[in-house]
Order: C-alpha cells, then structure tokens, then sequence
C-alpha cells in the first residue's frame, strides 16, 4: 500500500515538474517564432518576472508551491503573477492522474502521457496566439510513428502511423484547397494539417472521420458558448487545433482502454 501511494505521489510531482516546463515552452515558443531574438531560447535567459526583470530565485521555482507561497505575485516588484502558471501545472497533473486511473502502468500509459503534454502545450498557444509551432507538431508525429514502430499503440503498426499521417496531412490540405478554390479565402492553416497528420500518425487512418466530426462539433458548440457568454463575433477565426486535440485525446484513450 505505501509503495503503491508512493508511485502516486511520484507520479503528480512528475507531472507537476512537466507542467512547469510546459509553462515555460508555452510562453517562450510563440516568442521564438513570431520575434526572435539572439540569446532567447527555452533555456536562456533564466526564468526572470516579465515586468520588472527580476530573476527568479531557485526556491522560487518550486511548480505550484512556489505561487502559493508568493500568494501570486513576485517576491521583487509584487505585482501579481498570473493564474495561467498554476493552472497549467494543475492541469498537468490532473490529467497525468486521470490517465493513470484509467490505463495500465506499462507503455500504453507512457505513450498517453506523452502525447497528452504535446497536446496540451499545443492548445494552449493555439488559443492564446492562433499558432501552433512546427517545434512541437513535427515532433509528435515523428514520437507517434515510433511508438507505433515500437508497438506500443494498438492501432495496427507502423504502416498504419504512416497511412495515418499521410491521410491526415493530405484530407486537410484537399479541404483547404476545396474552400480556397470556393470562397476564394483561406480556412484552414498550415499548423493544423500537420497537427491532423501527427495525431493521424498516432491513432492510424481508419479513426481520422471520426476524429474530424468530434472536433467539428467542439468547434461549433466552442462558438456557439462564446458568442452567448462572451459576446465573441462569428466572424473571427477560431482556434481549430483545441478541438483536434481534444478529439485525438479522447479517441487515444478509447483505443488504448
């Protein structure tokens, strides 16, 4: 029994520790890529206050505890720090549980962990800046195909992540293309045909439909809330690659139960 709560605990400092890491990939990536900058890279300079620059000490790094312990804010300048931190650790944690309760403690359970913090990362840039970077797309799909070549997903094997990426890849080019030549405007971008490939690579050919109708209708039910709660125009671009996310996780796991 202890042993077996030691694992647990294990377990959600693990993912804790992922989830302050993905904080810093979620804020520094877009950065990367939309203003690069000499010398700024995921690991440098060190974490700092984005206000007042202040470094933050090592103590301070602690995921959650640390925010807790600051009530928030930073130990320099004390404005607040913001709730995104916290509550991507939390969400980290909470789903690295959630996954853990529902699948057995062998690979199926790494391949689902790891393709959960890709997703995870890759939603939340997409709904804060509409991007979802080649950094981290590209290496789910290559990180998809080897754990198929590694049996470790029960979707049939290598050839099947191979269909699958190429299926995806080329089922949202050829909407794309479709609504272009129709509306004469461009629907779909460039980050979501190839987050549809990588989760093509990890959940095989035959689920992508099946895959495409869930995110749609999240799409649909994500726009419907935020006009009615949030005043949000139909007319502004929604963030697809959420719902792709949301689609592949749940089929994943419907798959590897």
């Amino acid at each position: 029994m202890s042993d077996n709560l030691l694992c647990w605990l294990l377990l959600g400092v693990l993912a804790l520790c992922v989830g302050s890491f993905l904080n810093v990939v979620i804020y520094r990536l877009p950065l990367m890529v939309l203003r690069p900058q000499p010398g700024f890279s995921l690991l440098l300079p060190r974490s700092h206050c984005p206000r007042c620059k202040a470094r933050v000490r090592a103590g301070d790094c602690l995921p959650l505890l640390s925010w807790l312990r600051l009530r928030g804010h930073c130990r320099h300048c004390r404005l607040p720090i913001s709730w995104r931190y916290p509550a991507t650790e939390l969400a980290a944690m909470a789903i690295s549980l959630l996954l853990a309760l529902w699948l057995p403690w062998n690979g199926v359970l790494l391949a689902a962990l790891v393709m959960s913090a890709f997703v995870l990362a890759l939603s939340l840039i997409d709904l804060r800046y509409q991007l979802l970077p080649d950094a981290l797309t590209l290496p789910l799909l290559w990180l998809g195909l080897l754990f198929q070549a590694w049996g470790m997903l029960p979707q049939g094997g290598p050839a099947e992540g191979i269909f699958g990426a190429a299926g995806g890849y080329l089922l949202f080019r050829l909407l794309a293309w479709f609504w272009r030549v129709l509306r004469h405007q461009e629907a779909l971008g460039g980050g979501d045909v190839k987050l549809l490939a990588a989760l093509g690579a990890w959940l095989g050919w035959r689920p992508l439909p099946l895959l495409l109708l869930i995110a749609s209708g999240a799409g649909l039910i994500a726009v419907v809330l935020a006009r009615l709660f949030m005043r949000r125009p139909l007319h502004l671009p929604l963030p697809f690659g959420p719902c792709l996310a949301l689609a592949g996780e749940a089929l994943l796991l419907y798959s590897l139960k």
